[in-house]
């Protein structure tokens, strides 16, 4: 009977354990003990993984041997990789090591490079000796024979890998949502690509082009039928809910101007890339070395004035610049070195703007700077000039000689210069309490809430040509450097016409502790005899004590 009552608990024991696993494999929850919640979906990405319904597979090409910032990036990848996949079974993800086969590292790279995907160079430093290695920091998502490329390294000029490293968890599920966005979501919203007013040819703005198509409708939209059909031109143009003007360079007639203005009333969202200058970096390489920066006027002062701006007919002159490139020698003798250059400004970012978080500098050329005035509607600065710039009055010459002058710094007092600025309001018409240039059937002078960004430099979003093709937005194939301006365009478009919350993902903000690789170094070698030493004091003096208690009780015995 004994016997049979202790085999009972030991059976009822059996069944609870069975009980309680069969109901923990069907439910289950994991908790984010994070201080910042960094492993915690936001609402906006949740959206976009509920709807995966068949199997998503991202191959992340971030498996190997990595110095610790980079094991970082690696291990938090593969966190989220876990969460996302926790929250939807249909996410599976694969490490890979594009050197697992032993292959070149030069040869994996170049086809990195062919795909779209450049690698990054990192420093290793061990035992006090510098070298250098190859990363892949790129992942693929596949879903339904559609492929997306992630980027999964944020970089930024001036940063250390433990900053960039950051930069890039921090980014970590706006990429990856906005990734599977591209794949799971239909599109919907249209884009308007303005032309007839001199705008950027086609081969200018390719790359943009071609990245905001995997998230929308874009066409090319004309004013020419404005004057003869002012009011089928609005109605067609009402049919998008966002136009691009990339730097207009005819003025504009009233009637152009009353469709972009009460297109704007309707609720329609623009970006404007302009200028109000005409210079142009190719005049310069002439026999003099040397052209005039003249005022252009687009006919544009009243309609951004009465939307609370006004962009100034002047140059803005910035220490914090991108250098200009300049040819000596001929024929196979040429080379090509950088020279200070204090007219493509590099912008920085004076908030946290979601639009701006975390990109990298943008590069401005013969921007023009923007004075904020005073109105109901909310105005937020995107991007501004250094502290250390000045304003140029035009006409102007400018001459290659410049390069050869060292700057007076004491002229460069006039602060942080707005060159990118978002409107976000109810605007109120231009021609409110103005003869209007022709009669709508609906003329609205106090507009619906809306949103639109005013870029004070058109070459913002024009990519370059290499043997006539375009190459990448802010790629600039004479130094190698790449800048945000295409990130800082495309977070723009998305801001613009975003209902889903997804790009306020980017504010959000992500600490991670990393050890002082100085000190590191430093105190290797104390830690190293430490880790040796102290296990075998504790083993040695487990023994002696185990010794010592079984002598004492033998000699008891």
């Amino acid at each position: 009977m004994k016997n049979l009552n202790k085999y009972k608990g030991l059976f009822i024991v059996i069944i609870a354990l069975l009980v309680i696993n069969n109901i923990a494999s069907k439910v289950h929850s994991r908790f984010d003990l994070t201080q910042d919640h960094r492993y915690t979906l936001s609402p906006a990405a949740k959206t976009i993984i509920d709807k995966i319904e068949s199997p998503i597979i991202i191959d992340v090409f971030l498996k190997g041997s990595f110095p610790p910032e980079f094991r970082r990036l690696q291990n938090e990848t593969r966190q989220f990789l876990e969460e996302m996949s926790a929250y939807n079974s249909n996410v599976k993800f694969n490490f890979i090591d594009p050197l697992a086969e032993g292959d070149d590292a030069n040869a994996v790279a170049q086809e990195f490079y062919e795909l779209g995907m450049t690698p990054a160079r990192i420093s290793i430093m061990e035992n006090g000796k510098a070298s250098e290695s190859l990363i892949f920091p790129w992942a693929i998502a596949n879903f339904n024979n559609k492929t997306v490329k992630i980027p999964l390294l944020k970089n930024k000029l001036g940063t250390t890998d433990e900053e960039r490293v950051n930069n890039s968890v921090q980014q970590m599920e706006y990429s990856f949502a906005d990734a599977i966005g591209q794949l799971v979501q239909p599109k919907k919203k249209k884009i308007a690509i303005m032309r007839g007013n001199g705008e950027f040819g086609d081969a200018y703005i390719a790359d943009f082009i071609k990245t905001i198509r995997q998230y929308y409708f874009v066409a090319p939209f004309t004013l020419d039928s404005v004057a003869n059909y002012p009011n089928k031109t609005l109605e067609d143009l009402k049919e998008f809910d966002l136009i691009i003007e990339a730097k207009p360079t005819q003025a504009y007639s009233e009637k152009e101007k009353m469709v972009l203005d009460q297109y704007l009333m309707n609720g329609g969202k623009s970006l404007w890339l302009i200028e109000q200058t005409a210079m142009e970096s190719d005049s310069l390489f002439n026999q003099s070395g040397s052209a005039f920066a003249l005022p252009r006027d687009l006919g544009l002062n009243d309609f951004f004035f009465s939307y609370g701006l006004r962009i100034n007919p002047a140059l803005v002159n910035d220490i914090y610049s991108a250098p200009i490139i300049l040819a000596s020698g001929n024929g196979n003798d040429t080379q090509f070195s950088p020279y200070p250059w204090f007219y493509s400004p590099l912008t920085t970012s004076p908030n946290s703007h979601p639009i701006i978080n975390n990109i990298e500098a943008v590069k401005f050329d013969w921007a023009n700077p923007i004075d904020i005035l005073g109105n109901n509607i909310k105005k937020t600065v995107l991007l501004s000039s250094s502290p250390q710039s000045k304003i140029e009055g035009t006409p102007r010459e400018i001459s290659l000689n410049l390069i050869n002058t060292r700057p007076d710094l004491s002229t460069y007092t006039a602060g942080e210069l707005p060159m990118a600025v978002l409107l976000e309001g109810e605007f109120k018409s231009v021609y409110k309490n103005r003869v209007k240039p022709f009669e709508l059937d609906v003329a609205i002078d106090n507009g619906k809430s809306t949103k639109m960004i005013v870029i004070s430099d058109g070459d913002v979003i024009k990519n370059q040509l290499q043997k006539g093709q375009p190459v990448e937005l802010g790629f600039d194939r004479f130094t190698g450097n790449t800048y945000g301006n295409k990130e800082f365009l495309l977070n723009a478009v998305n801001y613009l016409l975003d209902d889903s919350g997804l790009i306020d993902i980017r504010s959000k903000e992500i600490s991670i502790a990393f050890l002082d690789s100085e000190k590191t170094a430093q105190e290797r070698e104390k830690w190293q005899v430490l880790n040796l030493i102290i296990p075998l004091v504790l083993l040695g003096m487990g023994a002696f004590f185990f010794t010592y208690l079984r002598k004492r009780r033998y000699v008891k015995n």
